[in-house]
């Protein structure tokens, strides 16, 4: 968004929040990615099938989306300054008592706990990053949502390395990435503490600029179309994330520690691809970049089962880039048809992205069960073309100015 011909600047201090959210973000997701990325382990450990593997995942992504548009929803009306912080307190507790859970009630309890972390950080941390944008939406969201993909795309990693090689009792030490998110997220806290005080003199001014740029019936249709949109990218999302790894294993006879570092470089390619969503959707338009990033991945999706090793690993970097793009436009396009209901849309949005996750990792689970892991791939390919429907979405106008709470 430009103001009076120039795109407006970010100050020192605001650049540090959107810094620091970032960060935090990458912290948080980094314990979230570690979740799947122990699969492997638990599934020795506990003598797991993947249909139960699915079971843990569905537990673990309800507690991370189903709570969260009613996490956003709250905070729209009583926002608060220790959100951040009680988030990662909930994922530090999680992760404790993963590393020796024993039964898989216990283990289904322990990711519980590190989702509902998720489901508290996600919607807050995305409206401060609005509010900290300073006009500059598209960078600040893309910011943003870099931090948690480089985060996820580490987790495996570093379960690769200090977790799968000495055992599952390690996986504690991703209570300490939760300590250090608890410090990085004080500051930003005392930040919005100051930032609440200056909205509440200004509560009159705000309420007379909640209004849409469309139509009702417009906005909950557009909102229909990107929850579809989601539904088709996430649906794919799962498959890598969740099954990646057993998917090289099966096929190619690669070592867990090799399929860990092909997950990474799939995770990797999601934060560059994000990196280039937001700025995308700034200059030629939030809708093309939604479109091109779903419907574009297409081909990819469709080769990948027909290749070797390599190929696999190189088609796989290329979906995570095109792929990943989508989301940060989906949400800003979201948040300016609602505009002022940042947390709702936030939680909406990244909790049904978890919902979706989670529900076709127990699907996609039972399918390995039965028809084998490549199976998974082959019919997984197909769900990319939905991506068509994006041409529906209308122009939203003038863009809002969203940075208020």
């Amino acid at each position: 968004m430009k103001r009076n011909g120039t795109t407006p600047r970010l100050s020192g201090t605001t650049l540090r929040i959107l810094v620091s959210l970032s960060v935090l973000h990458g912290l948080n997701d980094a314990m979230q990615s570690a979740v799947t990325a122990t699969y492997p382990l638990l599934k020795d450990d506990l003598t797991l099938s993947f249909g139960q593997i699915g079971l843990i995942t569905l537990t673990y992504q309800i507690a991370a989306s189903v709570f969260q548009p009613f996490v956003g929803l709250y905070y729209d009306r009583h926002p608060s300054s220790r959100s951040l912080p009680l988030g990662s307190c909930l994922t530090m507790a999680g992760f404790l008592s993963l590393a020796f859970a024993d039964s898989l009630s216990w283990a289904m309890g322990s990711v519980f706990m590190v989702g509902m972390g998720s489901s508290t950080l996600h919607p807050e941390a995305s409206r401060l990053t609005s509010i900290a944008s300073g006009g500059r939406r598209g960078l600040a969201q893309s910011l943003f949502q870099v931090g948690g993909n480089l985060g996820g795309a580490l987790g495996p990693l570093l379960v690769a390395f200090l977790a799968a090689p000495y055992g599952r009792r390690y996986i504690s030490f991703f209570s300490v990435l939760s300590f250090i998110a608890i410090l990085v997220a004080m500051p930003v806290g005392r930040w919005y503490r100051r930032r609440l005080q200056l909205f509440k003199q200004e509560h009159a001014e705000m309420k007379v600029r909640t209004e849409s740029p469309l139509p009702m019936k417009t906005v909950v249709f557009s909102i229909s179309i990107l929850l579809l949109l989601i539904f088709s990218k996430y649906i794919y999302m799962a498959s890598l994330s969740s099954y990646y790894t057993f998917y090289l294993i099966e096929k190619f006879h690669v070592s867990v520690q090799f399929s860990q570092v092909c997950l990474f470089v799939f995770l990797g390619a999601t934060a560059i691809g994000t990196l280039i969503g937001g700025p995308a959707g700034d200059r030629i338009g939030r809708k093309y970049v939604i479109w091109a990033s779903i419907l574009g991945v297409a081909p990819f999706t469709l080769l990948m089962p027909h290749v070797g090793l390599y190929c696999t690993i190189a088609t796989s970097f290329f979906i995570g880039l095109i792929i990943s793009s989508a989301f940060p436009a989906i949400l800003l396009y979201a948040q300016e048809l609602l505009p002022y209901k940042l947390g709702l849309v936030s939680g909406l949005f990244f909790g049904f992205a978890f919902g979706v996750a989670g529900i076709a990792s127990a699907v996609l689970g039972k399918m390995a069960d039965l028809h084998g892991i490549e199976a998974v791939y082959q019919t997984c390919a197909y769900m990319p073309l939905l991506g068509i429907i994006a041409w529906l979405l209308p122009d939203p106008g003038k863009k809002q100015d969203c940075s208020g709470i």
